[in-house]
């Protein structure tokens, strides 16, 4: 017997090896295994199994050396094989990043400092809402069936103690789980909080924040066939997890779910294919589910369970200030109304504390020069660079700084004609240090919160109530119990309103609820201040108790305009770093692409090819071509097709929208 295989250590050509007779019995097709490699020993991936040698093999041929330990999940290689034909990958890829994080060393760890505030307290007494969604679900993990449940528990309403009551009884019944959420930090924070609540469960962090000797803590104990629980972001459901009897999805909602870089992962997809591939439930929790899970259960049946009620404080009240509504009464900036600079006050006299949300990092926004017009953009990107403190424009795509220029580029104006444009989260620090010179404020958005263990230190403090003014961006909405805050304060909450992208009010809605969420939790006095620039019909659903209707409303119209998920949405994506060069192949793919659909007699429609809002990143010239379609075994055909035309851009693909 002869197998090929491709090595895990990312060798482009396959290999020939003899599989020697002691070992043909196990060889199996997807299997890891041990190869001699000049002096030393590869792991690799068998792709191919032969009998006898094809024609024209001369070239001498050694032993394999051994099967490759690797965890007895015998439902692995199967899932493995779908994904990555779901993806248009090869199943090396998804080895290869196990086999790379593994070895990673991490860069910023974070120590479990969190434990102090995720006291064990007191038995949780599950109240009648949480115990149906238990009591509903537990059969499935004791006879394992696909089974998706979807919690839509309103902020503050304990489906943490459901997903630990399903954790538990997955581990008494001898079976392990996986609990996915969209941030390494909390992450961190829940695998904390359950290895308080359960010391005898085996819990391990994978992730970013893992270090190389938790990274080895897992694997190993992956091959010892023991249930236990894995908790992290992308990764978990890269691994083999032998008896894996349950899969819990927190913020499922969310975008953070859907890897940044290409092939853009989406990780709630891959859990809900592992889920259907193994037989076991999966249960989808958030205050705000997204329209493809809401769909789901409109048109599949899957089960909607709802929290209504609060463990703790009552929900906010909800104020609406327009900023460009010129009979108000204007306060000191006119990024931060009177109401709102009344409400901060209020609450820093009473010892509160206050969450400000903004969806933009850095000072301003752009430069722009008030003689000529002229914006100083990245010379890598097709951007404008953000103006940072203190005196840097910043490229938030690429990273590229420079010092902000003495004179205009475009007409050598300086000074004060040299204007900086809209707000970002440092310009909100410096005015409300301004406001309230005695208040401890912080910052937390990308710039700040990327080294870890600096934004765990201020969500300790801010926990601790040693913050009185916390000012962020996307990270500050995601699952944060803050108990001493009584006042959310949303800024420019329509700044991505009309982005243009289908989803762009889902997810202005999701973000809104979920940041004015963090307020009250531990309160009766909980209020929420919304500032826009215009006011939109969205903001009339941002009380999170209306949130379904906001969804019923938006699922009709998507239905209307052909828009997911009714209809599956993919993409091509070209990059080149010549503009001529990428315009031409973009029309050349596209062309191919129609005359297949053409001959193919697919119901699939072509879009493009079109530039994208940032048409250059990183010196690469960009090019999207948008495929949409009911069929997505129709659009996924299409996708292979456009793989195998040989062109000089990169080409790639996104697979699911």
């Amino acid at each position: 017997m002869y197998i090929q295989v491709l090595l895990l250590n990312g060798f482009e050509r396959a290999l020939w090896y003899h599989v020697p007779p002691p070992l043909a019995s196990a060889m199996l097709r997807g299997s890891l295994v041990q190869v001699p490699l000049q002096k030393r020993i590869e792991a690799a991936l068998v792709t191919a199994i032969f009998y006898n040698l094809p024609a024209g093999v001369t070239f001498a041929i050694r032993d394999m050396a051994s099967m490759a330990t690797f965890p007895g999940d015998e439902k692995y290689n199967a899932y493995i094989e779908k994904i990555s034909a779901f993806y248009c990958l090869k199943p090396l890829y998804f080895y290869q990043r196990i086999r790379h994080f593994l070895q990673e060393r991490t860069a910023d760890t974070v120590a479990p400092a969190l434990a102090e505030l995720v006291t064990a307290g007191p038995e949780v007494i599950l109240t009648d809402e949480q115990l149906k969604i238990v009591d509903a679900t537990k059969p499935f993990v004791d006879t394992p069936v696909f089974h998706p449940v979807v919690i839509h528990g309103v902020t503050g309403s304990g489906k943490t103690e459901v997903y630990k009551a399903l954790i538990m009884h997955a581990w008494l019944q001898g079976k392990s789980a996986v609990l996915l959420l969209p941030e390494v930090s909390l992450a961190m924070r829940f695998e904390f909080l359950l290895k308080q609540a359960f010391p005898q469960v085996p819990i391990y962090g994978f992730h970013s924040g893992s270090t190389p000797k938790m990274k080895k803590q897992l694997w190993e104990a992956l091959h010892h066939d023991k249930p236990l629980l894995v908790v992290g972001v992308h990764l978990p459901m890269m691994l083999p997890i032998p008896r894996l009897g349950l899969i819990v999805i927190d913020e499922e909602h969310d975008q953070s779910f859907i890897e940044k870089k290409h092939p853009k992962i989406n990780t709630k997809e891959m859990a809900l294919w592992r889920a259907q591939q193994y037989g076991i439930p999966i249960v989808l929790g958030s205050a705000t589910p997204s329209l493809g899970t809401l769909y789901n259960v409109q048109a599949h049946g899957w089960p909607l369970f709802s929290i209504t009620k609060r463990f703790g404080g009552a929900f906010p009240s909800l104020k609406k200030v327009v900023l460009t509504d010129k009979s108000r009464q204007q306060g000191k900036y006119f990024w931060i109304s009177k109401e709102l600079e009344r409400g901060v006050a209020e609450r820093l006299h009473k010892k509160q504390q206050v969450i400000i949300f903004i969806n933009r990092r850095g000072y301003s926004f752009f430069v722009q020069c008030r003689d000529c017009s002229f914006i100083f953009s990245c010379k890598n990107c097709s951007v404008s660079l953000t103006y940072h403190e203190p005196g840097m424009l910043r490229c938030h795509y690429c990273d590229y700084a420079c010092p902000l220029p003495f004179a205009c580029t475009g007409c050598k104006a300086t000074g004060d004609a040299l204007l900086k444009k809209g707000i970002g989260t440092q310009q909100v620090v410096h005015m409300f240090k301004t406001l309230y010179p005695n208040a401890v404020i912080e910052r937390a958005d990308l710039d700040s919160t990327k080294k870890k263990k600096v934004w765990q230190e201020t969500a300790e403090r801010m926990h601790r109530g040693e913050i009185d003014i916390l000012i962020g961006t996307q990270s500050i909405t995601k699952g944060y119990h803050f108990p001493g805050v009584t006042l959310v304060g949303v800024l420019w909450a329509d700044a991505n309103v009309h982005f243009p992208v289908y989803n762009a009010a889902e997810i202005t809605l999701q973000q809104l609820i979920q940041v004015a969420g963090r307020a009250g939790r531990a309160s009766q006095a909980g209020e929420v201040i919304v500032q826009m620039m215009h006011d939109h019909q969205l903001f009339d659903h941002a009380d999170e108790q209306a949130y379904i209707a906001f969804a019923n409303d938006e699922l009709a119209v998507r239905k209307l305009a052909g828009y997911p998920p009714y209809i599956r949405l993919a993409g091509i994506e070209l990059r080149h770093t010549c503009a001529v060069t990428i315009d031409a192949e973009a029309h050349q793919l596209t062309e191919a692409i129609r005359r297949f659909v053409e001959e193919q007699a697919l119901s699939v429609t072509v879009l493009g090819p079109s530039f994208p809002v940032v048409a250059r990143v990183q010196e690469q010239e960009i090019r999207q071509i948008a495929l949409k379609g009911a069929s997505f075994k129709q659009v996924h055909q299409v996708l292979l097709y456009a793989q195998q035309l040989e062109l000089t851009s990169a080409v790639h693909l996104v697979v699911s929208c």
